[in-house]
């Protein structure tokens, strides 16, 4: 026995020693290989001087999926597409959009779990090195993205020293650029101007209880809002960018809940229309599906 116990040890020790090796090589290779395409290594202040793409601008949702659920208000109780639980039906079918308005709640339908979701137009810019702003006409809601001014840190880190902060609409937002090292491929001129690569990421909590749609589909406070934001040139010569959000709610949700909603940059901001937060009623006869 103690022969094939110290067997098992030697075998754990080497495994452990060529993790850790294998790590090495993939950190050291990944650094050449940035270099050799010209693409930056790993920032150590990341924030405006080290973004890869630039999302600053008058930028402006178009809404080609879920039309129905996005540009009117769905039937109270219709939770179409959305992995709402038990407990997350019963506040969905008690919505009651006259109490929210009488107890000052109509912003309920604009936070930061929705409020890309909603048709609008956003202004981003930056409010200093390490903190991005995103303003949105609809509901006159304003985001702030706050990077690492100290070096790069792990997200969760950041988010651990939001966590006695007050609750929001919008929350406490913690960002990163990934995906950055790379943004050559091997065929490109080692001259050239690389072109716009990378993606933010972006991890919010500290929010309200909210609403996904604004029909009263609900989140908690405990939600972790987790979103990605990529940039591309259409070949028209549009420019876009792409978010998916990630709502990760335990109370009233039993999966995730994933979107992708695009916007497209406006050549300035002559359309640019702040209004307050308010939600329409249901279409009268409107019924919830019945499955």
């Amino acid at each position: 026995m103690k022969i094939y116990a110290k067997q098992r040890l030697q075998k754990f020790s080497n495994k452990i020693f060529q993790t850790l090796f294998f790590l090495v090589l993939l950190i050291s290779g990944t650094h050449s290989y940035a270099q050799r395409f010209g693409g930056p290594v790993s920032a150590q202040a990341p924030g405006r001087a080290e973004a890869p793409i630039d999302l600053t601008g008058t930028w402006v949702s178009l809404v080609t999926e879920d039309w129905a659920y996005r540009m009117v208000t769905p039937a109270i109780g219709d939770t179409m597409s959305v992995p709402v639980n038990e407990a997350g039906n019963v506040v969905t079918n008690n919505w009651d959009l006259q109490a929210d308005n009488a107890a000052g709640l109509q912003c309920k339908a604009f936070g930061a779990a929705r409020i890309m979701r909603v048709p609008t137009r956003l202004q981003i810019s930056w409010q200093d090195d390490y903190i991005l702003r995103i303003d949105s006409d609809a509901g006159s809601q304003t985001r702030l993205l706050n990077f690492s001014s100290t070096g790069r840190r792990p997200l969760m880190s950041m988010m651990l020293e939001a966590a006695s902060l007050d609750r929001t609409w919008q929350g406490y937002s913690v960002a990163d650029w990934e995906n950055i090292l790379i943004n050559r491929g091997s065929n490109a001129d080692p001259n050239g101007e690389p072109p716009p690569s990378g993606t933010l990421k972006v991890i919010t909590t500290q929010m309200l209880p909210g609403y996904l749609r604004p029909n009263g589909i609900p989140y908690s406070a405990d939600t972790i809002l987790t979103e990605y934001f990529n940039r591309f040139t259409a070949p028209t010569g549009e420019e876009w960018f792409v978010v998916t959000t990630i709502v990760d709610d335990p109370m009233y949700l039993f999966q995730p809940y994933v979107t992708t909603s695009h916007f497209r940059r406006e050549l300035d901001n002559s359309k640019w229309s702040p209004s307050d937060c308010e939600t329409w009623a249901p279409p009268e006869g409107a019924i919830a599906p019945g499955f």
